[in-house]
């Protein structure tokens, strides 16, 4: 896939296969069920969730699916994330298995908890 500069997080999606599309349509519902407050947005041309900074990225790759929950995202959910290949901010979930959608739920969660904290810690 060529670099392309996106617009929305539809048209990212939009440009992968059907397959890989179902999982990034449900990615993106899922994080939108936990931080509905969020807004979407592109950056560093990938899909992102914004709430008073940036939440979470996510991207499609040939055989993952990257998750970029911030380092504190990763470190908070180490235990849990070690059947994944990950670093310090990033985890990759094979495409050919099905993703941890309640554990996304609970990272986003988490993200969401800490972007509030350290705006009302600013405020």
């Amino acid at each position: 896939m060529a670099k392309t500069d996106f617009v929305s997080i539809d048209q990212y999606i939009q440009s992968f296969p059907a397959p890989v599309q179902k999982i990034l349509i449900e990615l993106q519902a899922v994080i939108q069920s936990a931080a509905p407050e969020a807004t979407e947005k592109i950056s560093y041309q990938i899909p992102t969730f914004y709430l008073q900074g940036n939440l979470v990225h996510f991207a499609a790759y040939k055989n993952h699916i990257g998750f970029y929950p911030t380092p504190d995202g990763i470190s908070e959910f180490q235990a849990e994330l070690e059947v994944y290949k990950n670093a310090k901010g990033s985890v990759q979930f094979p495409i050919d298995q099905p993703l941890p959608w309640a554990l996304i739920r609970r990272m986003v969660a988490f993200r969401v908890a800490k972007n509030l904290q350290k705006k009302s810690k600013q405020g």
